[in-house]
């Protein structure tokens, strides 16, 4: 299987997909202290992107940052339980890919108030 980045993010308050909910990636060169961009996208109705973050010809070994927009997402649904201002804004994962080979998913399980994240295949 050739290597390749994904995501999928769950609004488990709701337990639907997180329809379109933006996100960025990030590579973050060791000590550099920045980031540089790499790609933007909006999940669908499924809470996947479109396309993958990264396909198997820009696979590449090293550290990276997805940033999703958590409180623009329920801002946007009209989240009643959301605190001013919100409790998450915008959820930063930083994780490493190690074998750009591999199949690496990144998926986010979200509410207002907490979020969890693993490493899929």
């Amino acid at each position: 299987m050739p290597g390749k980045l994904s995501t999928h993010v769950l609004d488990t308050a709701t337990g639907k997909p997180a329809q379109g909910m933006r996100l960025t990636l990030y590579k973050a060169p060791p000590g550099s202290g920045k980031l540089d961009l790499v790609k933007q996208a909006i999940t669908n109705a499924d809470g996947r992107t479109d396309e993958l973050l990264l396909g198997p010809d820009e696979m590449e070994k090293g550290v990276y940052e997805l940033h999703f927009e958590v409180s623009v997402y329920f801002t946007e649904k009209g989240e009643p339980e959301q605190s001013d201002p919100p409790f998450l804004d915008v959820v930063p994962l930083r994780f490493a890919i190690s074998d750009p080979q591999a199949g690496y998913h990144v998926p986010l399980l979200v509410t207002p108030w907490s979020y969890s994240t693993y490493r899929g295949s």
